[in-house]
């Protein structure tokens, strides 16, 4: 691999700067019992909360457990560190609460009262038809 130049060395610090301007970054993180979320106080003044059990690591985690959360990384991680857990900010601000193979056992878990009547309406004819071929 060739060595770095001082000129592509000077443009990714520079895009490292321009991202710490313009991304959220976690100012202040807190579990709040009475909701039962974890609260982040974002660099831009906005604000973003999430239930606990939605992300990966913390589905099951004590409210003492929870209430010690730490800020990594000049506010780009979020870090549990008696559940050996890290979320990523910028992660958790798109909607991404762990990994992708988490996010998948996930996806399938979620469920409506449509859903449901789906589902026993399907039961009721005889359930998913085999795979042919």
């Amino acid at each position: 691999m060739a060595d770095l130049t001082d000129a592509e060395i000077n443009a990714a610090l520079e895009r490292g700067r321009a991202l710490r301007l313009s991304e959220p970054r976690a100012t202040s993180a807190r579990y709040d019992q009475n909701s039962g979320r974890v609260i982040v106080d974002l660099t831009n003044g906005c604000t973003f909360a999430f239930p606990p059990r939605m992300a990966q690591g913390l589905e099951s985690a004590t409210d003492d457990e929870l209430a010690a959360v730490e800020i990594l990384g000049a506010g780009y991680g979020l870090h549990w560190d008696a559940l050996d857990v890290d979320l990523s900010v910028p992660g958790l601000l798109a909607g991404l609460f762990g990994t992708k193979a988490y996010m998948a056992r996930r996806a399938g878990q979620v469920s409506s009262p449509a859903k449901a009547a789906a589902a026993r309406a399907n039961g009721a004819r005889g359930g998913r038809p085999r795979k042919q071929g």
